[in-house]
């Protein structure tokens, strides 16, 4: 089967001589497989390129006691030695911290940890996902003494930061928005841009959650996509029930997120009875393997959604409190694992796509029917902050693609998603992560018709090294296995709001748009991708 490439891809990705390339080498045939014991270098489409932009063992310009390297607590040495073995209190390698999704600013004036030192105007702002909490810079036009500047590892209170997935840039409260999808733990956070930035917690406005993707859209609404898996089924072992929502917080006030607002979670009317899709805590097997399911994975069909309101500072309060239960209770819509949406380009802020991962097992009873595999969605609204639209799957996951987190446009009719499939899916299939280009304009229902792998991800000697410690039944082995394509971002800068992500336009790699992912587990590399000139 072979995948449906459009003919405008060609000048998306077009390099001087590559109008005349058939299109079939454009579309990496298959991903890099997973071997045990063995590494595999990263693929990309003739014609790109990556470059390393930072790497784990990167050091931090000013290192504290715990965090000394851009990827790495320390807390142990970064490589094992032969022979030793992992036991409490004893790591026979460091904690990775992960870093995870990525946003990139034009900054003027930025300092860093050296007063002498000019840190350039172009800056990549991550979260760490695991070990210690801690938000860095990329100094991408500095030297390698001042490549990383760790900006925080505490919150205005003293507090340590929890670790973080999600980032994005709000523009009208001049702040960075962090998330953390722990649960009842979980939630927004924002920082200022100095060293040492000023990070608050705001789970007493926008709650807590399983929180991971975010975006600002024109009216300075807050949205954000939840991760928080559900509980395996009795009957389907293998599969969870979706349990996570899409979120919108309507500010009081844009410029100052603080002075509270309303939290709303997406509810979508149902296709097979009257009134919305609700959680359904006395029949997980059942709702698992529902109508609802089925219909919100099949092509075709449209689904009447609204937003309802799950909390109003004014009325109710800043105690933090816990977003999911909320949305349960006032009968939002689960979803199977969404974990990242962005807007489309060109579409003023009605069209919203957004991922869901679904059970990266390649046993799961849900299967593609059900949303076993995840899928990639895609809301309307009438007018951008309407409080109703539309919902339709856009494409419907298999076991070929499946897993998919971060998503980001390439252009104003083409999104990149990614896969993050794990460990247990990359065995079972014998195939590692790969990103896939989707044509927004492309009708996927029909046979043949496939997106385009841009991207087909190895796995560094680290992540193969640490996979096999990982495997070890009883070791206590800490890190992640096998690498993860992580915070895929295509921007050009724009710190202003004009800059939202969905704006404008992005041209790849043309007038300072820029494209970046993270490598995660093993080295955890951040690249930045380029077009070669040849």
């Amino acid at each position: 089967m072979r995948a449906l490439i459009p003919l405008s891809l060609l000048s998306l990705m077009a390099v001087p001589g590559m109008a005349e390339t058939p299109w079939s080498h454009l579309h990496l045939p298959k991903a890099q497989k997973k071997v045990a014991g063995t590494s595999q270098p990263n693929l990309l489409s003739p014609g790109l390129a990556e470059v390393i932009v930072a790497q784990g063992a990167t050091p931090l310009e000013n290192p504290t006691a715990l965090l000394d390297r851009y990827g790495f607590v320390a807390n142990g040495p970064m490589l094992p030695a032969p022979g030793d073995l992992q036991a409490p209190g004893h790591n026979v390698e460091a904690s990775k911290t992960e870093p995870d999704k990525n946003t990139y600013l034009i900054l003027q004036h930025q300092t860093g940890a050296d007063p002498a030192y000019d840190y350039g105007t172009h800056f990549l702002f991550q979260g760490h996902e695991t070990g210690k909490g801690s938000i860095t810079r990329i100094n991408l036009d500095a030297d390698g003494d001042h490549r990383v500047t760790l900006l925080a590892d505490s919150d205005v209170n003293g507090q340590p930061l929890p670790t973080y997935d999600g980032s994005t840039w709000n523009p009208f409260a001049h702040r960075l928005l962090f998330t953390c999808e722990a649960g009842t733990s979980g939630g927004v956070w924002q920082a200022t841009l100095d060293l040492p930035s000023k990070v608050q917690d705001l789970g007493g406005i926008l709650g807590r959650g399983g929180y991971e993707g975010i975006q600002v859209d024109a009216q300075g609404h807050i949205w954000i996509v939840e991760d928080a898996g559900g509980k395996a089924g009795t009957l389907y072992p293998h599969a969870k029930q979706a349990n996570s929502f899409i979120y919108r917080f309507i500010p009081k006030d844009i410029t100052n997120l603080l002075a509270g607002g309303r939290l709303q979670a997406l509810q979508v009317l149902s296709l097979a009875h009257a009134g919305p899709i609700v959680f359904n805590a006395a029949d997980l097997d059942g709702q698992i393997r529902s109508q609802d399911l089925k219909d919100l994975h099949t092509y075709g069909k449209t689904f009447q959604v609204r937003w309802v309101t799950l909390h109003d500072t004014s009325v109710d309060g800043t105690v933090p409190y816990d977003a999911n239960a909320l949305a349960k209770a006032k009968s939002a819509t689960p979803f199977k694992r969404p974990e990242n949406g962005v807007f489309r380009p060109g579409s003023n802020f009605r069209e919203f796509f957004f991922t869901e991962t679904g059970d990266t097992n390649l046993l799961t009873e849900a299967g593609a029917e059900f949303g076993g595999f995840g899928a990639l969605m895609q809301m309307t609204l009438p007018e951008a902050g309407a409080d109703h639209g539309t919902l339709r799957l856009f494409y419907r996951c298999d076991p070929t693609h499946s897993g998919l987190d971060n998503i980001a446009f390439w252009g104003e009719h083409h999104v990149v998603a990614v896969e993050d499939a794990g460990d247990t899916l990359h065995s079972q299939r014998n195939a590692l992560d790969s990103a896939y280009l989707f044509d927004t304009r492309a009708d996927y229902s029909q046979a043949g018709s496939e997106p385009i792998r841009i991207l087909a991800q190895g796995r560094d000697d680290a992540a193969t090294l640490d996979s096999g410690l990982l495997s070890v039944s009883g070791s206590g082995f800490q890190n992640e296995g096998d690498n993860e394509i992580t915070g895929f971002h295509v921007s050009d800068g724009d710190p202003s709001t004009h800059g939202l992500l969905g704006a404008k336009v992005p041209t790849a790699f043309e007038d300072g748009w820029r494209v970046f992912y993270t490598q995660q587990h093993g080295d955890n590399r951040t690249w930045e991708i380029i077009r070669l000139n040849r």
